[in-house]
């Protein structure tokens, strides 16, 4: 329930709550890769240079695990999160946050900065970091103008330990391969093994076709306005000062 009155804060919040409902009624009509939980993976040629190149991901997020301590706890970015999580054992390292680049971040990963640049749309990517025993419950995306990408980095020996629902479907992860989802359905997602899970997570905006692709950028920028995402970027870039004396070794 209380996730259910964030995305009814939210759009209040936009002064736009009505015509967000109207618009998002309109999406399955108008979206080119279609409205089912599972998205196909063709409709995003990018998707196929993007798991070639995996294992340069890869390499650059073991490094970050060096520190993993030190990442940040999703709920200390974003408390709108502790619907979800309150412990230590959902972690992240992001790049883009709503469309925003984070320029400390890119520069320790050269490489997965590189990729993501070729990628049309994105508005959010990071390194999703589900530690071990971590079940996030069933919920759901605020807002069906993005569609959500998991590229699989580092999956725990048995990959059936380790899942992810969406409404109905159910997918196992394995390295170096991607899938798409509509984040809006009900999704949940466990790691019952004693190792992390690992994925580079998207939120790319959903192909529409002309004039509703304008009015779907212009929600999400509206969306980057409101006060729950300025306050995570402000605990972000709280997280980025730490983080570099980290590094530093002071």
């Amino acid at each position: 329930m209380r996730l259910h009155r964030f995305i009814i804060q939210t759009k209040k919040r936009l002064g736009l709550r009505h015509f967000i409902i109207w618009f998002e009624k309109q999406i399955p009509a108008h979206s080119s890769v279609g409205t089912d939980p599972l998205i196909p993976h063709g409709k995003f040629p990018w998707a196929g240079t993007l798991e070639h190149d995996w294992r340069q991901i890869r390499d650059e997020l073991d490094g970050m695990m060096t520190h993993y301590e030190a990442l940040p706890n999703m709920q200390d970015i974003s408390a709108e999160q502790e619907h979800l999580t309150q412990d230590d054992k959902w972690k992240s390292f992001f790049f883009v946050g709503f469309r925003e680049r984070v320029e400390g971040n890119c520069r320790l990963c050269p490489k997965t900065a590189a990729l993501l640049e070729n990628i049309p749309g994105v508005t959010t990517a990071f390194f999703s970091i589900l530690g071990p025993g971590k079940h996030l419950a069933p919920h759901t995306g605020i807002y069906r103008g993005v569609v959500r990408y998991h590229l699989a980095l580092k999956v725990p020996d048995d990959p059936s330990t380790c899942a992810i629902r969406v409404s109905d479907e159910v997918v196992h992860w394995s390295e170096g391969t991607g899938f798409f989802f509509d984040d809006t359905y009900e999704h949940e997602a466990w790691n019952k093994s004693s190792d992390v899970r690992v994925v580079l997570l998207l939120d790319i905006i959903r192909p529409l076709s002309f004039p509703y692709s304008l009015i779907n950028k212009a929600i999400i920028y509206a969306i980057a306005q409101t006060r729950f995402v300025r306050d995570a970027k402000t605990k972000h870039e709280a997280w980025e000062r730490k983080f570099e004396q980290v590094l530093s070794g002071k």
